[in-house]
C-alpha cells in the first residue's frame, strides 16, 4: 500500500499543530521560541503553507531544516557516571520540521485507523 500525502495542506490543520507546540520551551535550532513562532505564524501562514506544500510535492527538504543539536546532560545523584542511564539527551530541532512531522504522523495515524492496520 502506498500512502499519498496531498501537497494541499489545510491552513486550519497547520494552525492547530502550531498552537499545540508547548510554550516555555528552550530556543529551537532556528532560534525561534515556540511562543514567537505562534505569533509570527498569524502573519506568514499562507507562505508557510506554500513552503510546506512544495516540500511534500517535491519530496525534498532542505538540509539545513533537517539539522539538529543534541546536548548530553548528567542526571543528578547517580552513583556511576560510566553508565549511559546516568545521562539524558536533549534534542533541539527546527520548529517548522516539527510541525511538518506532526502533520505526517497525523496522516499516517488516520490511515492506520481507516485501513485497520493494527489489530
Amino acid at each position: 500500500m502506498v500512502l499519498n500525502i496531498s501537497p494541499n495542506i489545510l491552513i486550519k490543520e497547520i494552525n492547530k499543530l502550531i498552537r499545540s507546540l508547548l510554550n516555555g520551551k528552550a530556543l529551537e535550532l532556528n532560534s525561534i521560541l515556540n511562543e514567537g513562532f505562534k505569533v509570527v505564524t498569524l502573519v506568514i501562514i499562507k507562505d508557510l503553507i506554500k513552503t510546506a506544500s512544495c516540500y511534500f510535492a517535491s519530496g525534498i527538504i532542505l538540509k539545513r531544516l533537517k539539522e539538529f543539536i543534541i546536548i548530553v546532560l548528567c542526571k543528578e545523584k547517580k552513583k556511576n557516571y560510566s553508565l549511559l542511564s546516568s545521562y539524558k539527551l536533549i534534542t533541539f530541532k527546527n520548529t517548522l520540521i516539527k510541525v511538518l512531522e506532526k502533520h505526517v504522523v497525523n496522516i499516517m495515524s488516520k490511515a492506520v485507523k481507516e485501513y485497520r492496520l493494527l489489530l
